[in-house]
C-alpha cells in the first residue's frame, strides 16, 4: 500500500505483476485466466511478452477501453450528477437523503430508465 514515504514506489510495475502472476501460478499449480483494465502498466510490452512466453498455462485477456455507453448504471449517475449541480450537502447524513430521494425520483420515471437501457441494446422486462 502507498503511504506517501519517500523513495516508496507509488504502484506495482510490471515485475511486480510478473512475480504475482508467477506466485498465484505456484500456488495454485494450476493453469491460470488474468483479466487486464487498461492500466498502463497493464499494458507494459514486457508483460505481453511475459504472457506470449507462458501462454501454455496463462491466457490474459484484456477488458476493452471504458465504454459507458454499454452500462446502464452510468447512465444512471449522469442523470443523478446533474439534478444535484450546484448542491451543497451539511452532512454526510444529508447527501445520503438528497442521493436517495433523486433516485427515487428517477426510479418513477421509466422513460429515464428506458433512455439509459437503449444504447446497450438491453431491455426491462417483466419477469
Amino acid at each position: 500500500m502507498y503511504r506517501r514515504r519517500k523513495g516508496e514506489a507509488k504502484g506495482f510495475t510490471w515485475s511486480d505483476y510478473r512475480d504475482l502472476i508467477t506466485a498465484v501460478h505456484h500456488n495454485l499449480s494450476a493453469p491460470m485466466v488474468w483479466v487486464w483494465d487498461n492500466l498502463n502498466i497493464h499494458l507494459a510490452p514486457e508483460l505481453a511478452e511475459f504472457a506470449r512466453e507462458n501462454k501454455d498455462w496463462l491466457r490474459v485477456y484484456r477488458l476493452p477501453a471504458y465504454t459507458p455507453e454499454l452500462n446502464p448504471a452510468e447512465g444512471i449517475w449522469s442523470l443523478l450528477k446533474r439534478s444535484m449541480t450546484n448542491f451543497a450537502a451539511a452532512d454526510l447524513d444529508g447527501l445520503v437523503r438528497i442521493v436517495k430521494r433523486k433516485l427515487k425520483k428517477i426510479q418513477y420515471r421509466p422513460h429515464l430508465i428506458d433512455g439509459c437501457l437503449a444504447p446497450t441494446g438491453l431491455k426491462l422486462e417483466p419477469w
